[in-house]
């Protein structure tokens, strides 16, 4: 006699998808029917409503194991396009049905089993889908389906009858049993009805086992039932928080969901059972349930979850690890080494905790945070920016970020999210940092190391939304979006930007996590600050689709953000606060003047300047949009912006080469990060990056480029950055609040003032040169930081021939004395007219000029000239050393050679320069 194990056909428990065969097979027809308003991913919204454009897109594979997608239909090749064979029929109210074969529908080979179907469905174009949906099919000779109750465990109230029916696929000889006691049994028949009577006993697990044979075949199975419990209600504790808490060798588990009923703590210490030890206990205010699982062993991991109402076993909100066995196979070894095996018995994500765990050790102590006005911020993407995508390897690249000034690194978010491979704004666990990019004690490793080399670190967290897995999503959930009851989420967002499911932060609820998540990361990550993602949806007045309206001053949400900041300065009173918030000015002016800092979008700005065209600056400095305080962190690019260099690759005011482009990022990054107040870099635009946000999806992976270091061209601009991040980290006037930020008209002039020293930054972005007065605010010796190269103002209003692109960071003081060989433009070719007062008559004819041109210039005194041609980009063409008489000199140069352009010729007296093109 061999006894077969039981496998559930269909999900029709979820009801997600279903058949209406009770035993389907690969070899006869079947009809698959899916209820899209019980999909989980949030993706699958956009096919609700349809009533066409549905398809399916599905595999079949011959292995429990094994991939259930191994054989495919011919055709389906090309997700973004209709699949005209999976082509579904609408049942109405988001129901829809397909009938196939799977044999010949999948060209499985004869003799290959098919146990189970891969499926999900898609629009024709493919920007909605459901989850992947995985549907066991009868491969054997004999099974059983239980009709009623349908899932393996379930609750009821003492005291009442359930139905227990069940089919099976031949004629049997059937048995009912529960105890050792026979409740029932059938003869030569495929099914069984019998109604069982619970007793009038609280929380009582009822088992009840069901036995069939046919033949030599014969099979088991069981279900559980469990009896709604009675809740004791106790104070917690002394000393118990939220979480998971070791007192000695003990554990106790706290679990914060109000508007519930009751609670078990569930996980391998019960068998994943709701046994009578494990119910928790309930405080008097009904928000928290609490339970003592007693001594446990050092050192040993224990996954567990919270079984709620009898209906959803979830893992804790507030653990610090997770396993999930949908994505934990794909993590390697060398990422997370001895990750604890997911559990046998357990369902869908499960937490863990350690008694006894061997503490981090910080290495660095004493750290002091840099003063939020001069932060240099290095928005970081952890993913995107090491090959092996892990935070020890970032932690061992600190050096670069060093030389580039950085103070302060921004990790995009980190925190659990769904899947691994994600910029993290789909956030389900808020205390856990994501086992994709290596353990807990690798995060604390980066960030010791960071506060080793003197950066801060800021952590980008996502708590104005939360995807689906998220405990407290499931928790009150009504089918397709949480329910209106929800202590935490909104049925549907208050504005139009929310992507997963939208937090209320009027909830007292809500506002408990944020403090409890904000705490937390603080105190055992020591991490310096919060980035908040979308901080402007923090807001509970509705705008609907009307963005406009949803930026206006919001009385509301100034109020939640105050409380925010202040909880969280009370946790550590120098923790940066910086708000993604993009409202109206005032609002962000008044929270900044609180002591947050606002993000500072200059991208659009920038973008207009480096693609040649005239554009306002202004917005750049705090000073004007009114701040008082320099309190916005200003940025040229950012993940949510499309490159800069593609930007200027695509929309300039002419076509721009290669190398014009990284004159102009040079240009760009002098012009911008010079400006006092504190400033971001998005990873690698100081390499020029230019692959476009959009390549392999918005979202997705982005191909390392490392290898442009060993491009002489961009590791001048990278130098570029490296020499503005030094200055503003050790030179004091980048602090000063006595600047300008300016135009002469397509000239950008920025000047900053600290006492009797002075930085002016005059930057050329037009496509054609431009003669402007420089407005030097004093006479004297100037120094031209990039070339080394130092000049006398004798006019204040000196007049400069700026080439396209060209820019100058020029100081009253001397930094530097060597010609850093950065940029194609410097003294001598420094083009300055009117540094003094003599003047030099200079002619240059015919211009323009065919075969040759005559060059004559009038001089003061005999000696030595030279003479210098060179192209648009400041590149020298020629160059020749001629002698000078006083009074009129002549001479000529042939242009047959020259590519047809614009030249500029230079004359190099003894005592003076002149250019002219």
């Amino acid at each position: 006699m061999r006894y077969l194990v039981l496998l559930f056909f269909s999900f029709s428990a979820l009801a997600q998808v279903s058949t209406e065969e009770i035993f389907p097979t690969g070899d006869k027809e079947i009809t698959l029917i899916f209820d899209l308003k019980l999909a989980k991913d949030s993706r699958a919204s956009g096919l609700l409503g349809k009533t066409s454009d549905v398809f399916l897109w599905s595999g079949a594979g011959d292995a429990d194991a094994g991939d259930a997608f191994k054989y495919q239909p011919a055709g389906q090749t090309n997700f973004s396009a209709p699949f005209e064979k999976g082509k579904m029929t609408s049942l109405g109210n988001d129901k829809w049905s397909i009938k196939l074969t799977p044999r010949t529908y999948f060209n499985v080979p004869a003799g290959n089993p098919i146990v189970k179907l891969g499926l999900l469905l898609k629009s024709g174009d493919g920007k909605a889908q459901t989850e992947d949906f995985i549907l066991k099919l009868y491969a054997g000779s004999y099974a059983l389906k239980w009709l009623a109750p349908t899932e393996s465990f379930t609750l009821a109230d003492a005291g009442t009858s359930v139905s227990v029916r069940a089919k099976f696929s031949a004629t049997s000889s059937i048995s009912l049993k529960t105890g050792g006691a026979v409740l029932s049994t059938v003869s030569s028949s495929d099914s069984i009805n019998y109604t069982y009577t619970l007793g009038a006993e609280k929380g009582k697990l009822h088992t009840l086992i069901l036995e069939g044979t046919s033949g030599s075949n014969s099979l088991k199975d069981s279900v559980r039932i469990l009896t709604k419990p009675a809740v004791v209600t106790e104070a917690l504790p002394a000393g118990i928080k939220d979480g998971v808490n070791y007192v000695g060798d003990r554990v106790i588990l706290c679990f914060y969901a109000p508007s519930t009923s009751f609670v078990y703590a569930i996980g391998e210490f019960s068998n994943w059972s709701a046994l009578p030890a494990y119910l928790m206990k309930r405080t008097a205010d009904g928000w928290r349930y609490w339970v003592d699982l007693g001594p446990q062993v050092p050192g040993k991991e224990v996954a567990y979850q919270f079984w709620v109402d009898g209906k959803l076993a979830v893992a804790d909100p507030l653990t610090e690890k997770i396993l999930d066995p949908s994505n934990d196979t794909y993590i390697s070894a060398t990422t997370y080494p001895s990750l604890k095996t997911y559990p046998t018995g357990a369902k869908g994500i499960v937490s863990v905790f350690e008694s006894g765990a061997t503490p981090y050790v910080w290495k660095t102590t004493n750290f002091t945070r840099p003063a939020s006005s001069n932060l240099q911020v290095y928005e970081l993407l952890i993913r995107d920016f090491v090959a092996d995508r892990r935070y020890k390897t970032v932690a061992d690249s600190l050096g670069y970020l060093k030389k580039l000034g950085i103070n302060a690194i921004e990790l995009m978010p980190v925190a659990e999210f769904s899947g691994n491979d994600s910029w993290g704004y789909n956030p389900i666990f808020y205390t856990a940092p994501d086992k994709a990019y290596g353990t807990k004690n690798d995060l604390k490793y980066l960030i010791d190391k960071c506060h080793e080399n003197g950066m801060a670190v800021i952590m980008d967290i996502v708590l104005n939304q939360a995807d689906y897995e998220n405990p407290y999503v499931k928790m009150y959930w009504d089918g397709s979006k949480p329910v209106a009851t929800s202590p935490f989420f909104n049925p549907s967002a208050t504005h139009p930007y929310s992507v997963f499911f939208d937090f209320n932060h009027e909830s007292a609820h809500t506002q408990w996590l944020v403090d409890v998540v904000t705490k937390f990361w603080l105190q055992e990550y020591k991490i310096d600050g919060y980035r908040f993602d979308l901080s402007k949806g923090f807001t509970q007045t509705p705008s609907g689709s009307n963005v406009d309206l949803w930026g206006q001053y919001d009385a509301s949400r100034v109020k939640i953000w105050k409380r925010i900041y202040d909880k969280i300065r009370s946790y550590d009173a120098s923790a940066y606060v910086i708000l993604e918030h993009f409202a109206a000015n005032n609002e962000e002016n008044e929270l900044g003047n609180y002591g947050m800092m606002l993000w500072g979008n200059s991208k659009f700005d920038m973008t207009r300047i480096a693609q040649g065209y005239t554009q306002d600056f202004s917005q750049a400095s705090y000073k004007m949009r009114g701040f008082t305080n320099p309190s916005v962190l200003n940025y040229i690019e950012s993940h949510d912006e499309e490159r800069l260099m593609v930007e200027v690759a695509n929309g300039g005011k002419k076509v721009f080469t290669a190398q014009e482009r990284l004159e102009r990022m040079k240009m760009a990054a002098a012009t911008f990060f010079t400006i006092p107040g504190p400033k971001m870099i998005w990873q690698f635009g100081e390499l020029g990056y230019d692959v476009s946000i959009n390549e392999n999806g918005r979202t997705g992976t982005k191909p390392l480029k490392w290898t442009y270091l060993q491009d002489s061209e961009r590791a001048k601009l990278l130098k570029v950055y490296q020499q503005l991040g030094a200055l503003k980290s050790s030179k004091a006037i980048f602090t000063s609040t006595d600047f300008t930020v300016g135009a002469i008209g397509a000239v950008k002039r920025n000047l900053i003032t600290k006492g009797s020293e002075y930085v002016l930054v005059i930057a050329n972005p037009d496509i054609s040169s431009q003669a402007v007065s420089a407005s030097f605010p004093a006479t004297g010796l100037w120094y031209d930081y990039f070339s080394g190269k130092s000049f006398e103002v004798k006019n204040a209003e000196a007049k400069m021939n700026l080439l396209p692109g060209e820019f100058h960071l020029l100081t009253n003081v001397s930094w530097n004395t060597i010609n850093l060989g950065l940029v194609p433009w410097s003294v001598p070719d420094f083009n300055i007219l009117g540094v003094e007062s003599e003047f030099i008559a200079l002619q240059v004819y015919p211009n323009p000029a065919r075969e040759m041109v005559k060059v004559d210039w009038e001089a003061f005194e005999a000696g030595e000239t030279s003479l210098k041609c060179m192209d648009a980009m400041g590149r020298e063409v020629f160059q020749k050393n001629l002698p000078q008489i006083k009074g009129v000199n002549s001479t000529t140069i042939s242009t047959q050679n020259l590519p047809k352009g614009l030249y500029f010729i230079q004359v190099n007296t003894q005592r003076k320069k002149l250019l002219i093109h």
